[in-house]
């Protein structure tokens, strides 16, 4: 799994700034590379339209003024406005070398094209009124809205939204991802990121961006237990289990068995036996989805401590989550729970705490690797690592498509990857499956779309 797109909290971004200059790149030289890379995207975006820099007191300010400059040069029709004077020594030498006039937040006239650079990185309070105001107005008048960093008024490292935040077509992430480019409810107000590059070091940080993962086909000499064996408990609600024994299938399962539901139905090459914990037994079973359809009962209940007692990765999800509940936590050590908030607070609690730290938090408490569900999804690993979904197509809020993504992962275990490369790489085919799919899908959509989902990872 790659870790090609770290995500840096405010504080580990400081931390990779100080590091490189500290190996003697300066600050002014790191902020004319972040107000040419904004240039360059506000000059491939604008075209020939008017555009107005809106320029804060710090740093992020600083690099507004210097895109300014860049972009003057080219020959653009370049319009600045400032929420006050620029604080930051470099921030001040930036501004020093704009020689154009430059208006007050407050008295700025509309233009074509706005790009935010009053505050980015660490901000932790809502903007004054004055700032917000000039803002939304500047922002509903214009065209295109372009961030730089984040747009002003959003926290940095949880997704969350400080006060009123104008939503933008494009946020230009100055060095590396940030939680809330990924995290909702900010996620929606970033719109399209990109990331550039200002030539910072290597940065040490326990956060990335899931990524297409990349599989291999399997070898001529494979065979269908090679490939792994995936088993799904059925329980009360058959349709849930079939589901994701369906979706292990096509997720490239060699073997897939439904176990506690009997019959011959279609497709032939699922196969169906009737409830035996014997049968988990068999030492070629690789992985176990336990969970989408069980039920809550004696039955289920039995049938979920059997899987336990195996010893084999498990997938655990729906009614199994909730059988769990709070008191049974170690049990769950290298296992995959697949929650959505709901279930997940009836596994933890609310910890009143973002939804970032608390996965990881729980990851920690129960061994378990966490993929807290949702538009935002969060994969987080016992030992403080965590991966962040970008976000999904809002059709997945649908009945049935956490089964398919159960069985999508426990497919993946069982072809041999670790659990925390599995949770990852089987969020990223379910959000690929339903782009595929598209607008108004069903949870069975997704299972034909998930061989050409994989093959884009092949």
């Amino acid at each position: 799994m790659s870790t090609a797109f770290p995500v840096l909290t405010a504080a580990e971004m400081r931390a990779g700034e100080q590091k490189t200059i500290d190996a003697g790149t300066s600050v002014d030289t790191l902020m004319e590379r972040a107000g040419a890379a904004i240039a360059e995207a506000v000059w491939r975006i604008a075209g020939g339209s008017e555009v107005l820099i809106l320029c804060g007191p710090g740093n992020n300010g600083g690099d507004g003024y210097v895109a300014a400059r860049l972009l003057r040069d080219r020959g653009m029709t370049i319009r600045l406005a400032a929420s006050a004077p620029a604080k930051a020594e470099a921030a001040a030498r930036a501004a020093a070398r704009w020689t154009g006039p430059i208006e007050t937040l407050a008295e700025a006239k509309r233009a074509a094209v706005i790009v935010d650079a009053l505050f980015g990185t660490g901000l932790t309070r809502p903007l004054d009124p004055a700032t917000a105001d000039g803002l939304a107005r500047l922002c509903t008048s214009a065209h295109r809205r372009i961030a730089v960093d984040l747009p002003s008024g959003i926290a940095t490292d949880d997704g969350t939204v400080l006060g009123a935040v104008p939503r933008f077509d494009l946020t230009i992430a100055l060095g590396a991802l940030k939680p809330s480019h990924l995290l909702l409810p900010a996620a929606e107000h970033c719109g399209q990121v990109a990331v550039a590059d200002i030539g910072l070091g290597p940065i040490d940080g326990r956060t990335h961006r899931i990524v297409r993962p990349s599989f291999i086909a399997p070898p001529h000499d494979a065979n269908k237990y090679s490939r792994g064996k995936l088993v799904v408990l059925a329980g009360e609600m058959s349709g849930a289990s079939l589901l994701s024994a369906l979706a292990g299938q096509r997720a490239g399962a060699g073997y897939v068995e439904l176990l506690g539901s009997e019959g011959d139905a279609p497709p032939h090459a699922l196969v169906r036996r009737a409830w035996s914990e014997r049968a988990l037994d068999d030492p070629r079973i690789s992985a176990i989805v336990v969970g989408p359809g069980l039920g809550r009962g004696k039955s289920a209940r039995a049938r979920l401590d059997a899987a336990l007692a195996t010893g084999k990765p498990l997938v655990l999800d729906a009614d199994a989550l909730t059988l769990i509940g709070k008191s049974r936590h170690d049990r769950l050590a290298g296992h995959i729970l697949t929650p959505h908030w709901g279930e997940f607070t009836r596994l933890f609690g609310d910890g009143g705490k973002d939804r970032l730290t608390q996965a990881r938090n729980a990851a920690a408490q129960s061994g378990a690797i966490v993929l807290l569900k949702g538009a935002d999804s969060i994969v987080a690993h016992p030992d403080g690592r965590a991966a962040i979904a970008s976000l999904a197509s809002s059709w997945l809020a649908s009945a049935g498509t956490g089964d398919v993504l159960a069985g999508i992962i426990g497919a993946l275990l069982a072809g041999g990857q670790a659990p925390f490369e599995a949770a990852q790489a089987g969020i990223w085919l379910h959000a690929e499956a339903a782009r595929l799919a598209g607008p108004v899908l069903i949870a069975d959509d997704l299972i034909a779309h998930l061989p050409t989902a994989l093959a884009a990872c092949l």
